[in-house]
């Protein structure tokens, strides 16, 4: 059977059809067109990356015809709990952080300023259609129905105070032997969770954490855990973080429902 074209597409784009016809953009067309030689008359997937997915048919070069759009061939449910990596964005491999968290399973990233980065971004609205491009050619291309969100550039400090109250956060550190297993930490959250927390393990800058910011932790009292018994880049940590988050959602909460 032959691996069908996806589409990510806007909910409210979905939701203004006119005529069950979609128009598309510019770059969606080349992304057809020329990239995957898609002819006039064959079918192509199309989802809102909020649950939903759909059957198109190319009708013109810019167009795509969704025939029942009232009638979705597969409908996917948003999870029990919500899974999130808050990283500090090192120098270079955000892109690849990006795209490995969405498709292992990652529903929110939250790019992080913390003391040890000397780059500031500056053009922000800029980077952030870009990483949501990137986010969305990796929806595309693991066929994932929910799209992750990606949350705009916050300080660690101003993060954290914003939102212990109704999540919960885990700091990885290296080179502490008193820090638990992000897997035994994982396994003492009590259940269930109220509706819309988001369970965070937060990656740190390539340089560490400063003094001032691990006293601002323990202030807080955010739960310190470890990855690995290696000191891992901030790619791999990220990448190492997610896949442990996604194993213990899928065999310890969704497999006792």
């Amino acid at each position: 059977m032959k691996n069908l074209v996806r589409l990510i597409i806007e909910n409210k784009r979905i939701k203004n059809l006119e005529n069950n016809k979609l128009k598309l953009t510019r770059d969606e067309s080349h992304y057809l067109n020329k990239v995957m030689r898609i002819k006039i008359g064959e079918e192509v997937l199309i989802t809102n990356g909020e649950g939903y997915l759909w059957s198109g048919i190319k009708n013109k070069n810019n167009l795509i015809e969704i025939p029942n759009i009232n009638k979705p061939i597969l409908v996917q449910d948003k999870k029990q709990v919500f899974l999130g990596i808050a990283i500090a964005i090192p120098k270079n491999g955000f892109d690849e952080i990006l795209k490995m968290c969405t498709e292992i399973g990652i529903d929110f990233i939250q790019p992080l300023y913390s003391e040890h980065q000397i780059k500031r971004i500056s053009n922000q609205d800029s980077k952030m259609d870009r990483w949501n491009t990137i986010i969305n050619e990796a929806v595309e291309q693991c066929e994932r129905l929910w799209k992750p969100k990606i949350l705009n550039i916050l300080d660690i400090y101003e993060w954290i105070i914003d939102i212990k109250v109704k999540d919960i956060i885990s700091i990885s550190l290296t080179r502490d032997e008193n820090c638990i297993s992000l897997n035994k930490w994982l396994k003492m959250q009590n259940l269930p969770f109220q509706e819309s927390t988001i369970i965070w393990n937060v990656i740190g800058p390539e340089g560490g954490w400063s003094k001032r910011e691990i006293c601002f932790f323990k202030e807080n009292k955010i739960q310190f855990i470890k990855l690995s018994e290696s000191i891992l880049r901030t790619t791999t940590a990220s990448i190492t973080a997610s896949s442990i988050l996604s194993q213990w959602r899928s065999f310890d909460i969704e497999s006792t429902h």
